[in-house]
C-alpha cells in the first residue's frame, strides 16, 4: 500500500510543479514608479491566471510602440467591476502602471481609463 502511495505522490508531483511555476512574483514590476500611458487598444486578453492588455501609445518620433500591461485573472477584475466586453480593441485608454523594472515597455496595471470612463477599482501591485 505504501509503494502505491509513494508512487502516486512521484507521478504527480511534476504536475503540481507546474501549478506553481506559471504563477509569478510581482518582483519584475517597480511599484515605487507609476507612470501614465495614453493610447489606444490593440488587444484585450481576458485569460488566466492574468489578464493583459497591449496598449499602442504614441512615441516621441511619432510612431506607435506597443506596451504589455498585465492585469489581474478574470475572477479578481470581475470583483473590482471589469468584464470581457469593458475593454474593446481601437478603444481609447489611459491606465496607470507600475513600469518593468528592465525599462521593457510593458507594467502592471493599477488603473484605467477607457472612453473616457473609469473602469472598475484601481488594483494593488500583487493582488492578482
Amino acid at each position: 500500500m505504501n509503494k502505491i502511495i509513494v508512487t502516486a505522490a512521484i507521478l504527480t508531483a511534476p504536475l503540481m510543479a507546474g501549478a506553481a511555476f506559471a504563477h509569478h512574483s510581482f518582483a519584475m514590476f517597480d511599484n515605487n514608479k507609476t507612470i501614465t500611458l495614453n493610447g489606444v487598444v490593440e488587444e484585450f486578453q481576458w485569460t488566466n491566471p492574468h489578464s493583459h492588455l497591449v496598449v499602442k501609445v504614441r512615441d516621441a518620433k511619432g510612431g506607435a510602440q506597443a506596451w504589455m500591461v498585465e492585469t489581474s485573472s478574470p475572477a479578481q477584475l470581475t470583483r473590482r467591476g471589469w468584464k470581457r466586453s469593458s475593454v474593446k480593441a481601437n478603444d481609447k485608454i489611459q491606465v496607470e502602471i507600475h513600469p518593468l523594472r528592465s525599462g521593457e515597455p510593458g507594467g502592471a496595471l493599477v488603473n484605467a481609463i477607457v472612453n473616457g470612463k473609469q473602469i472598475g477599482t484601481p488594483q494593488t501591485l500583487g493582488q492578482n
